[in-house]
């Protein structure tokens, strides 16, 4: 994708216009790309790098403080610890096709850097600090609302978060008990893949079950399941 469709694409899917095209340049610009470009002026992405990690910090600790009043520090810390999870940002740099718009160099871009997960997680972060020196705070959540914050109401950060640990810290609040989890079930599924389901018992009494498709993930399942009948009540 050119420079001036990558702007087109910004305007049209999130209302995007940068007033300084310089910083959109500097955050979507690899090294390798300058070093190729002797005539092109500019830094590359990594000092928008550092200051976009900071202001996801603030971003998604605002959002998180105001969108959920009920919960206590812990729940909210370990959600935001999800949420600014660096493997996260590869994912919502390709939602966001910020991958079609990075300068490269030419033996990077044959080699597959555009697609490469590390380079997508630095320029997520870059764009962020780009974004945010442009138009403000104001301009990144907006931003946010329509991609990172948007997959809170699905399972999608759930993949980050230690719900066997979370479960442990509430269950033992109170003095020690017996945690147990076992595997229930095993099922063949397309693919030569499996369905494993498993269940937490506590104090020889069963709380939850979950499945999934490695005894890990099926275990994961109801420790998230019983943390979640716990919470409710």
């Amino acid at each position: 994708m050119s420079q001036d469709s990558f702007k087109k694409h910004l305007l049209t899917a999130f209302n995007i216009q940068f007033n300084d095209e310089s910083l959109l340049q500097e955050a979507l610009t690899q090294r390798n790309y300058l070093n190729e470009h002797q005539e092109v002026s500019g830094r590359d992405y990594q000092r928008l790098e550092f200051l976009g990690d900071s202001v996801m910090q603030v971003s998604v600790a605002e959002y998180l403080f105001k969108r959920y009043p009920n919960w206590h520090e812990g729940q909210l810390t370990e959600m935001r610890i999800a949420m600014v999870q660096t493997r996260s940002f590869a994912h919502f740099s390709r939602v966001a096709h910020l991958n079609e718009g990075i300068r490269l160099g030419k033996g990077e871009e044959m080699s597959g850097a555009r697609d490469r997960d590390s380079l997508l997680e630095d320029i997520w972060e870059a764009f962020i600090g780009a974004l945010y020196l442009d138009q403000g705070l104001g301009a990144v959540c907006a931003f946010l609302d329509q991609t990172l914050f948007a997959a809170i109401d699905t399972d999608f950060f759930d993949r980050f978060i230690d719900f066997k640990s979370r479960l442990q810290e509430k269950l033992q609040k109170n003095g020690a008990v017996d945690i147990y989890y076992r595997t229930e079930s095993e099922k063949p599924l397309a693919g030569n893949t499996q369905l494993f389901e498993a269940s937490i018992s506590v104090d020889e009494r069963e709380l939850a079950r979950g499945t999934g498709k490695s005894i890990k993930d099926a275990e994961k399942a109801a420790a998230r399941t019983a943390l979640k009948l716990l919470e409710d009540k």
